[in-house]
């Protein structure tokens, strides 16, 4: 894999591992939709107008608007939506941790629903996977874990993996700062009609929220979502989601180190669990003969 790509990839591992920190400390200070909805109208418009700066088209294709609509419902409103109502309740670290589930989920959902052919390492990857979650699970519910936050976790992620599935191959077409600013506008306009009707616009002002707010948007909303694109775009969408093999560890150790989580030492072994099954997944996806050619020229592409 060349320099760059492995530079992108461990990027977005961070930025998309940071998220969740900073979406618990907003959701302390402030409504957690209507934070979310003013955070995607501006990380929208900032994608919009630098797109629009940069010449990329806003005529996309039928393929294109379809992942617009789709990412902005499943991965903006119900995902995200979902993680930053049961943050008021569940720690960063445990959101990281499900979300980061998600490359296992997807290649559940393709064996089971798509009959995608999995290697045996593949196997050994999904049960490892589900071993690690489980160790988790029992740990922290043990500990006293919301329930009610924890399922609004799982079902979030599984929206996640849904927006996955769908729309592969949307970001083609040398428009994708276009592509993830439009996709953030739907997200907008989709927290906000539920933020409008339930939440009353309480919020408790101080730096520390304005801050983690800046960055939420700026970083997570709109950098990583782009750089996610470029990198699909760059070296496919089964070799970028080997990098997801890093949001457990690094979502743990963020939220711990800015927000002084607690991690106990089952937390630890699944996360290394977890983490080695998404890695064993995503390789058991990747050809052998394209594995070779990638060996002998050392890149990707």
């Amino acid at each position: 894999m060349d320099f760059k790509s492995l530079f992108m990839g461990f990027a977005f591992a961070a930025m998309w591992s940071s998220a969740f920190t900073s979406a618990r400390i907003i959701v302390q200070y402030a409504p957690p939709l209507t934070a979310l909805s003013l955070r995607f109208l501006i990380s929208g418009l900032l994608g919009c107008a630098i797109a629009w700066a940069l010449g990329q088209s806003f005529r996309l294709t039928r393929r294109q608007w379809t992942g617009v609509v789709i990412f902005g419902l499943c991965q903006n409103a119900l995902y995200l939506g979902l993680n930053f109502v049961a943050m008021q309740t569940v720690q960063a670290s445990l959101a990281a941790i499900i979300a980061s589930t998600m490359p296992l989920l997807v290649a559940i959902a393709g064996w089971l629903l798509f009959g995608t052919r999995v290697r045996p390492l593949g196997i050994a990857g999904l049960a490892a996977g589900v071993i690690g979650v489980v160790l988790i699970m029992g740990a922290r519910l043990s500990g006293g874990t919301d329930v009610l936050g924890l399922i609004l976790l799982i079902v979030g992620v599984f929206s996640l993996t849904a927006a996955t599935l769908a729309v592969m191959g949307a970001s083609s077409g040398g428009n994708v700062l276009a592509i993830v600013g439009l996709q953030l506008l739907v997200g907008a306009v989709l927290t906000a009609i539920p933020a409008v009707i339930f939440e009353p616009f309480v919020v408790d002002w101080n730096w520390t929220l304005i801050a983690a707010f800046f960055y939420t948007t700026l970083i997570p909303g709109l950098a990583a979502t782009w750089v996610w694109f470029l990198l699909v775009g760059r070296i496919g969408a089964v070799r970028a989601s080997t990098f997801h093999f890093l949001n457990p560890f690094l979502g743990v150790v963020i939220a711990a180190g800015f927000l002084g989580e607690q991690i106990g030492p089952l937390d630890v072994v699944g996360v290394i669990i977890i983490a080695a099954g998404i890695l064993a997944v995503q390789l058991s996806k990747q050809p052998t003969a394209l594995a070779t050619s990638d060996t002998a020229n050392n890149r990707l592409n």
